[in-house]
């Protein structure tokens, strides 16, 4: 019996691959480089020395906390919200049959396709013709457009995967609407809903487009450091908050990721 060789890729292929990933990553390794340079108002390569000063300097100002807090606030509403609302959309569209399902599938997923500024507008123009004053709920709502979008693409997929005659069987055994999403449909989307959630939480706390057209005069994070940017005051103490970003933002997307790539591994979906 013959026994299969590995296949191997081509050295020019790895050479690309590699080239590819570090186009992508190196400035973001150059984020955290700064974070501990000596040189306070410029970049310079290599730095000049090397310091770990500047995360006490950032843990020390009340305008990073005041970013950060409302960063992760708005971040959490936005993806509960989502959750609820994505979870319901996925749940008519892929459990019912309609007309003009696919259209209305079309319009909830709408939101994350077209340029964020394209939203900003929108909800810019909506917010001021409502007469709704800027505030923390209109970054919220702002971002809840494409966070839920987001756990919808998640629960839409997790639902399609679910057996029917899992519910039907529930119901013939004579649980209600309530317990049949408890006990049979939770435990197989539970980790899609996860997943999502991890995901809207993660492009919610990064978000910037969206953010300057509702947030009026209050600095998420993002915004924060954008305005840092254009300030030689302490500039590595940007790029300290920047890999604060990148590790909060990271974390939920690789959690995001082992919770599905065995997705299709849910109850029932042999039936």
């Amino acid at each position: 019996m013959r026994s299969e060789k590995p296949n191997h890729a081509p050295l020019g292929l790895k050479i690309a691959t590699a080239a590819g990933l570090a186009f992508m990553h190196l400035p973001i390794l150059l984020i955290f480089l700064y974070a501990f340079t000596t040189e306070e108002k410029s970049y310079q390569f290599p730095p000049p020395g090397l310091t770990a000063q500047w995360f006490a300097v950032a843990w020390s100002r009340p305008d990073v906390w005041a970013a950060l807090t409302l960063s992760l606030k708005v971040a959490s509403i936005a993806t509960a919200t989502a959750l609820v609302l994505g979870t319901l959309c996925a749940a008519a569209v892929s459990q019912t049959r309609f007309f003009g399902r696919e259209a209305i599938s079309l319009l909830v997923i709408l939101p994350i396709a077209l340029p964020g500024i394209i939203t900003g507008i929108a909800l810019r123009s909506a917010f001021s013709i409502a007469e709704i004053p800027f505030s923390f709920w209109t970054i919220v709502l702002g971002h809840a457009t494409f966070c839920i979008v987001v756990v919808y693409n998640n629960a839409v997929a997790r639902f399609r995967r679910i057996s029917g005659s899992l519910i039907e069987a529930s119901m013939d055994l004579g649980a209600d609407g309530f317990q049949t999403f408890r006990y049979v449909i939770l435990p197989n989307i539970g980790t899609a809903l996860l997943a999502g959630g991890m995901l809207a939480f993660a492009l919610s706390f990064d978000e910037v487009i969206v953010t300057t057209f509702t947030a009026g005069q209050q600095s998420t994070l993002p915004i924060w450091m954008l305005e840092e940017l254009i300030r030689p005051r302490q500039r590595p103490v940007t790029n300290v908050v920047a890999m604060i970003v990148v590790i909060v933002t990271f974390l939920p997307i690789l959690g995001a990721y082992y919770l599905t790539r065995d997705g299709d591994k849910v109850a029932g979906a042999g039936k």
